[in-house]
């Protein structure tokens, strides 16, 4: 048997073998429920960069929110900023809107079906379209994250399954093997057999080989040579908690005082969060609590200081706009993650669900 022949064996095997592990072992997670290609998308934008726990959660909220295009299109930014909240990098979720808007105004509220019309509206990348169209419309179209990335190096025996590192003659390699693997029948099921194995078994540490669907392909059976990570950055930083009674249509409430980046921020423009105070050191008999917070390559000790009213301009760094808010509406507002997540450990959003 030739080399040719000995390859087209192997991916047909690797593709049988890939979708029959899905199809036992795939999780349970409420996008697969459905094929709906605006649910498809909602969903792959959410999973970029976030963890499949936070996902669930947010998705589903998101979706009772805007369970349409229709919906998403016409509805505020703020309203959709806010019921991104907690998922982090907020300008998907800005780019999410801008391309619903397009598409209601453009397409009839209908995505477009081939990945390559999908990569022409805002925030759709060679990634998004891919999963979209392949899924949703049996596209027969390779999707390629991380997961698959290490997956391929790792049964191939490449050395670097980093994008950046590996150079563009090994991301060629990775693309055509992965557009190989994609079962012309179910390229929705390939592509996300891949990443579920990349997800759930080869992991970047430790990867449970022996449980591995396609173990007996796989060249290196363990750990393979990847460039380093860049190290995380510690920095320290604090805020001001102010709380105060407030009174509307003769009804005392508690109020919070909220300051909103200004919208010239190239970070979360436009969101609310907690002011800042000048001094970054808060001593223990004036912390309220303190919290880890990282944001992309940087891992914040953020400390939280109760402030007066009295003593707000004397303590804090002057920034935004800032309004004191009924305890009762924060929780719908388009809040930083770290001030969703303070307020919440604080309790101060429990029993709030978001808008």
């Amino acid at each position: 048997m030739g080399k040719r022949e000995r390859d087209a064996e192997k991916i047909a095997r690797v593709r049988r073998r890939l979708l029959e592990w899905y199809e036992r072992s795939r999780r349970d997670l409420p996008w697969r429920r459905t094929l709906d290609p605006y649910a498809v998308w909602i969903s792959e934008i959410m999973l970029q960069q976030t963890r499949v726990a936070v996902v669930v959660e947010r998705y589903q909220a998101f979706m009772a929110r805007f369970p349409t295009l229709h919906s998403l299109a016409h509805a505020p930014e703020q309203d959709v900023l806010a019921a991104w909240s907690g998922l982090g990098y907020y300008r998907r979720a800005r780019m999410l809107h801008k391309a619903a808007r397009f598409v209601a105004d453009h397409f009839q509220g209908n995505l477009p079906q081939t990945s390559a019309e999908l990569r022409l509206l805002p925030g759709i990348g060679a990634y998004t379209a891919a999963a979209v169209a392949s899924i949703a419309h049996g596209e027969r179209v390779a999707v390629v994250d991380g997961n698959v990335e290490r997956v391929l190096c790792r049964m191939e025996g490449w050395k670097d399954g980093s994008r950046a590192g590996g150079g563009s003659q090994l991301r060629r390699k990775i693309n055509a093997l992965a557009a190989e693997l994609v079962c012309p029948e179910r390229p929705g099921d390939s592509n996300q057999a891949l990443m579920e194995l990349g997800a759930t078994l080869c992991l970047p540490r430790n990867p449970q080989c022996s449980v591995c669907p396609v173990a007996g392909d796989c060249k290196t059976q363990g750990e393979h040579q990847t460039t380093p990570r860049p190290k995380m950055i510690c920095r320290e930083v604090a805020y001001a908690l102010s709380v105060r009674r407030g009174r509307k249509g003769g009804q005392a409430h508690r109020e919070v005082l909220l300051e909103q980046r200004p919208v010239a921020q190239t970070v979360m423009p436009g969101l609310w969060e907690l002011p800042s105070l000048m001094d970054n050191t808060v001593s223990e008999e004036e912390l309220r609590l303190t919290v880890r917070h990282a944001i992309m390559q940087v891992n914040y000790k953020v400390h939280i200081r109760t402030v007066v009213e009295d003593d707000i301009d004397t303590l804090t760094v002057a920034g935004g706009v800032r309004r004191w808010v009924p305890l009762k509406n924060v929780a719908g507002m388009a809040l930083t993650g770290l001030a969703r997540k303070v307020l919440t450990r604080l309790h101060l959003l429990d029993a709030i669900a978001p808008q």
